[in-house]
């Protein structure tokens, strides 16, 4: 339950099995990636950029403080999730950026998933070799 008089603006990402709880205030433009600056959590500039995607689309790069929560998959799985999650903060603060967001596909759920393991193959596709004598 968020009260009428909570500062904060709550959304929710998620990219393959990455879940990402994000926080938005009014503030100067720091990052916090579960208790670390994003920099020191994410490793490469385009996991860095991903990130930052929605907030440079809407030209808000420096009006908000983000906390992040993110747990579940890997590197890139968690920054699609946290863009995800941070465009639905943008969206809510701000109702006329969503056609911008949208357009970008920042707002549209990334429904890939792993494919399950198959019985007699030993990954999803990958069978033994087939020898014919």
């Amino acid at each position: 339950m968020v009260l009428a008089t909570d500062p904060y603006v709550w959304g929710t990402g998620r990219r393959k099995t990455a879940v990402a709880r994000v926080r938005i205030k009014a503030g100067t433009g720091n990052v916090t990636v579960n208790g670390k600056a994003m920099g020191d959590y994410f490793n490469t500039k385009a996991q860095i950029e991903t990130v930052r995607g929605p907030l440079i689309a809407t030209e808000s790069n420096e009006r908000y403080d983000i906390w992040v929560n993110v747990n579940g998959g890997g590197m890139d799985g968690q920054a699609g999730a946290v863009r995800m999650g941070l465009a639905r903060c943008l969206v809510t603060d701000n109702p006329p950026t969503e056609a911008v967001l949208r357009e970008k596909g920042y707002l549209t759920r990334d429904s890939r998933m792993v494919e399950r393991k198959k019985p007699g193959l030993h990954k999803a596709r990958k069978a033994s070799q087939y020898s014919k004598r």
